[in-house]
């Protein structure tokens, strides 16, 4: 019997805000694919079978296998987190099938001690990413993004992860804080982005450094349209410190995901003595959900 890869699929990476789905034919390769904004979050619970229904309009009788926050609670209808540490036949395995040619992958789950965490589409990237590679051995793996992970992938298995807001924290403070009139532009590496970096990764003191910011300008000691470079090299230098204070999984860190955040992350990892490699999250997304579909008959 043929599995799902080997008749080609369409794989859906369906977050809280959007929705990206990718026609992926019997060798591999991405045939068609869009993005929309019909995120989980702009849905109610009865609007999915909408929503899928439109997306089998577009890309025809093909099974859907879905990921992220489709998953939810917040969902189309929920599959339960399996617990690290896991593979991919792990999650596999676990699959929720809401119809006989629609498949949601579940998420990843961490639990010990007082941390606990969970994942929803990530786990997809990473699975794919060691698809891609075949590297073996332990990485470690940044993920920016709206909630930014630190993952530990060894042998294929991902042993544990860590989250950090800072992506949420940077769309809070541009919207509701003091700081707002000054984060209207966009952020990007240079002196002001690489020295908030260091200041964010060594100093300790996050909030002081943010309310700086503002007072620099006020005093003329820094420039204004230097402000966002410099809050979302704090955020992310104090993100990074904690993702490499957690973890001693490599020595060279994979930085995984979309390209803007990429840079912006492995520039500051680059800048604190870390050898990094850029991986496109997309490309991962698909060679994981890929790897996932030659598992269903």
């Amino acid at each position: 019997m043929t599995n799902w890869a080997t008749r080609g699929f369409v794989a859906v990476d369906w977050g809280s805000t959007a929705r990206r789905a990718y026609a992926v034919d019997a060798g591999g390769r991405i045939t068609d694919e869009m993005e929309d904004d019909a995120g989980t979050l702009t849905l109610a619970r009865g609007d999915f079978p909408a929503s899928v229904a439109a997306l089998r309009e577009r890309f025809g009788a093909a099974p859907l296998l879905m990921a992220g926050m489709v998953g939810s609670n917040r969902g189309w209808v929920e599959a339960p987190y399996v617990p690290c540490p896991a593979t991919l036949p792990d999650l596999a395995q676990h699959l929720c099938w809401p119809d006989d040619t629609a498949a949601i992958v579940p998420g990843l789950s961490f639990h010990q001690g007082t941390q606990a965490d969970v994942m929803r589409g990530e786990e997809v990237q990473v699975f794919g990413l060691d698809a891609l590679e075949k590297r073996g051995g332990r990485t470690l793996i940044c993920h920016p993004g709206t909630h930014a992970k630190w993952i530990e992938l060894d042998e294929g298995r991902v042993q544990r992860f860590r989250t950090v807001m800072t992506g949420e924290l940077f769309s809070l403070l541009k919207r509701h804080s003091i700081l707002a009139d000054l984060l209207a532009g966009p952020a990007s590496v240079g002196p002001a982005f690489l020295d908030g970096v260091a200041c964010g990764f060594e100093s300790g003191a996050l909030s002081a450094d943010l309310f700086g910011v503002r007072a620099g300008v006020l005093l003329g000691a820094r420039q204004r349209e230097d402000a966002a470079s410099r809050v979302s090299g704090l955020l992310i230098g104090c993100d990074i410190r904690t993702g490499l204070g957690w973890s001693d999984a490599a020595d060279e860190i994979a930085v995984l995901g979309r390209g803007s955040l990429t840079e912006l992350y492995a520039a500051a990892l680059d800048h604190v003595g870390r050898r990094t490699r850029r991986v496109d999250g997309a490309a991962a997304f698909v060679a994981g959900m890929r790897a996932i579909a030659e598992t269903i008959s």
